[in-house]
């Protein structure tokens, strides 16, 4: 249904200045364009809303009735402009982003915190998914954009490079590789390792690597999130490989992290949008917090 908004401001203005140049003139309109609004308003609704003479204006009886609605509609809608002027120059509103589990353990954490402190009254909510996951909740709009693992991505999206990721060995503190500062893949061969499974995002990204002839690597254990891997080498169960954001600063000072050469393999994060996405006011204050966090932790 069309609603004709320029038609009730004309008439508003009429019945409140009690004649045709008057209204124009607070409008800042011609008189014809004035005449002509109030024109295609009573048109649309199909009923005279203003009878007008040579030397007088005045309501019918059906525009008496409509005049106080009328003028609540156009306080309404100033109203909501007004808000939604405010809300934008405030940066106020709710986010929804998508993430890779591994971000929320160390990177997101940071800047949330210092998001909450700049944006008090913004709520943030967080899904914690797979990378195919976290794609498509941007697709189907559940979050505003999201922080993925590089890689091919559907055509309605965006990715823009965020920070590289290392991948790294974790034991516990008795372990025999504990003391090691680095080593290399070869020299993990004859230890029992906790590993990405098959259905991980990791696991593409270590399979050239481990998948070598002339690398023979024991996988004990395989996991399908880092969060798991990192429980079960705090608890002794062996040494994992894991991305070295999966591991949070201080929350498990018995595990040992060592450097991992030849080669050295990271992962490539990315921010994900949809391709020509406008970012809400809130959602964009976040996004660039986001980068220049990368840029910090780079």
């Amino acid at each position: 249904m069309k609603i004709d908004i320029l038609g009730v401001q004309a008439f508003v203005a009429i019945a409140e200045q009690g004649r045709f140049q008057k209204a124009a003139d607070a409008l800042k309109i011609t008189q014809t364009a004035l005449t002509r609004r109030l024109q295609n308003l009573e048109t649309f609704l199909g009923v005279k809303l203003v009878e007008r003479t040579t030397r007088s204006v005045a309501l019918t009886s059906i525009g008496r009735d409509f005049l106080p609605q009328g003028r609540r509609l156009l306080t309404d809608l100033a109203t909501a402009l007004v808000e939604i002027r405010e809300t934008g120059k405030a940066l106020r509103g709710n986010v929804a982003i998508a993430c890779v589990p591994t971000v929320g353990v160390q990177f997101l954490p940071r800047v949330i915190q210092e998001y909450s402190v700049r944006h008090p009254n913004n709520r943030i909510k967080i899904l914690d998914y797979t990378s195919a996951g976290v794609a498509e909740a941007i697709l189907r709009r559940e979050a505003e954009f999201g922080i993925n693992i590089a890689g091919p991505h559907h055509p309605e999206l965006a990715a823009a490079p965020l920070l590289q990721d290392r991948f790294v060995l974790i034991c516990r503190n008795d372990h025999p590789l504990a003391r090691r500062k680095k080593m290399s893949w070869q020299q993990l061969e004859p230890y029992p390792l906790i590993f990405s499974g098959p259905g991980s995002s990791n696991r593409p990204l270590l399979d050239p690597v481990s998948g070598t002839d002339t690398l023979q690597l024991k996988f004990f254990y395989e996991v399908q999130r880092s969060s798991t891997a990192v429980g079960l080498a705090a608890a002794g169960v062996g040494a994992a490989v894991v991305p070295r954001l999966a591991i949070q600063n201080g929350a498990y000072p018995n595990l040992a992290v060592v450097a991992l050469t030849n080669p050295v393999v990271s992962r490539q994060l990315v921010l994900l949008t949809r391709v020509n996405a406008h970012l809400s006011p809130a959602a964009h204050a976040l996004y660039d917090m986001i980068r220049r966090q990368a840029g910090n932790t780079a």
